[in-house]
């Protein structure tokens, strides 16, 4: 039996200028390495304080993150709990800064003491990876929004976190950069980091093991994207679409024509095609 990387065990929060309300109630998550999960939900779901609570950016009203053994609460091990899981924020402005873009790289290096050698050396691979070499020597402040996106993605991925935790990431990108971004996340698979993304892309969310859908700060449902997205109804309460392909299915299957069993994407859709 595996052991869970994080476990969140039945917390609340509320944030301090909230007199009552919690923004998040009775949650209780494993996450497990080498796993990907979406974490889904309309705006105000409580998604991006899940998110903050997993590396002790926040500390739950009630209940307990912990990491890898290692309680977020406690303060002596917050430290080694932000180098187990990394956090990167929608709004890249949020998290820049430094005066250049390759200093940016090199500032969580330089806090966790890499020597000079081995920080150039991965400074060097992820500029690569994440096209950025070009513009390193450019104040992050003169980028584009899809440029500073990219190397905040790249900052925390710099420093090889177990972890990673990411809110909304290609939300600022192009095509290309979120193509960039998103054969990142396969890559980080292929090497059981675990990921753990916050989206409003459906079809990003099929691209993970487990999805969780939030709905005012509880959960609302739980499971593989096929088990999620064949909940129509509970989905479309919600506010949350369909994946394009399995929106597809849905108006086809208004027509009374026999469809695929919540396909997920064209290779669903292939498949089922091929067979007839």
């Amino acid at each position: 039996m595996r052991n869970p990387i994080i476990s969140i065990e039945n917390i609340y929060y509320r944030y301090p200028e909230a007199s009552t309300a919690y923004t998040l109630e009775n949650i209780s998550i494993e996450l497990y390495p080498g796993e990907m999960i979406a974490i889904l939900g309309p705006n105000g779901s409580g998604k991006s304080t899940l998110a903050r609570l997993l590396n002790g950016l926040l500390i739950p009203t009630k209940g307990k993150v912990i990491v890898d053994g290692l309680v977020t609460s406690d303060e002596k091990s917050i430290w080694e709990i932000r180098r187990k899981v990394g956090m990167v924020f929608q709004n890249p402005d949020n998290q820049l800064v430094a005066a250049l873009v390759q200093e940016e790289l090199a500032f969580g290096l330089e806090n966790i003491g890499l020597p000079p050698v081995e920080m150039k050396k991965r400074i060097n691979e992820i500029s690569e990876r994440m096209e950025l070499s070009h513009l390193l020597d450019f104040p992050p402040h003169r980028l584009s929004g899809g440029q500073k996106q990219r190397v905040a993605i790249a900052s925390v991925l710099a420093l090889e976190p177990e972890v990673l935790v990411l809110d909304e990431p290609t939300s600022m990108l192009d095509p290309g950069g979120r193509k960039r971004v998103l054969w990142e996340l396969h890559r980080l698979r292929q090497m059981n980091k675990t990921l753990l993304l916050v989206t409003h892309d459906m079809s990003e969310a099929v691209m993970a093991d487990r999805i969780i859908v939030m709905e005012k700060g509880k959960l609302a449902l739980e499971g593989d994207p096929k088990e999620c997205f064949a909940n129509i109804e509970l989905l479309a309460n919600i506010g949350l679409e369909l994946p394009p392909a399995a929106e597809l299915a849905k108006r086809i299957k208004q027509k009374g024509l026999v469809v695929p069993n919540v396909p997920l994407g064209v290779k669903d859709w292939v498949e089922y095609l091929c067979l007839q």
